[in-house]
C-alpha cells in the first residue's frame, strides 16, 4: 500500500512555538493557538504547558512519542 504525499501531509501535526502562542498545522489545516487560550485550557502558565499537552488540544489520538517538552524550554 502506497500514501500519496498529499495523505501524508494530512496526517502530520507540525507545532510551531514562540512568546504569544503556537501556530499549528493539523491535518492540513494552518490554524494558531493564542497564549491565553492555551492558559485557559490548561490552567497552567504558558511557559509550564508542554508540547505533548498542546497536541492533546489539538487532535484526538495524538502521537506522544518523545519525551514532553515545556514551552518554556523550547523558547529558548
Amino acid at each position: 500500500m502506497f500514501l500519496s504525499l498529499d495523505r501524508i501531509r494530512r496526517c502530520m501535526t507540525t507545532l510551531s512555538f514562540d512568546e504569544h502562542g503556537v501556530d499549528v498545522v493539523y491535518e492540513g489545516i494552518e490554524f494558531r493557538l493564542e497564549r491565553a487560550l492555551i492558559e485557559e485550557a490548561t490552567e497552567k502558565s504558558y511557559t509550564d504547558v508542554t508540547d505533548h499537552e498542546v497536541l492533546k488540544l489539538v487532535a484526538d489520538h495524538p502521537d506522544l512519542t518523545g519525551e514532553p517538552r515545556r514551552i518554556g524550554d523550547i523558547l529558548r
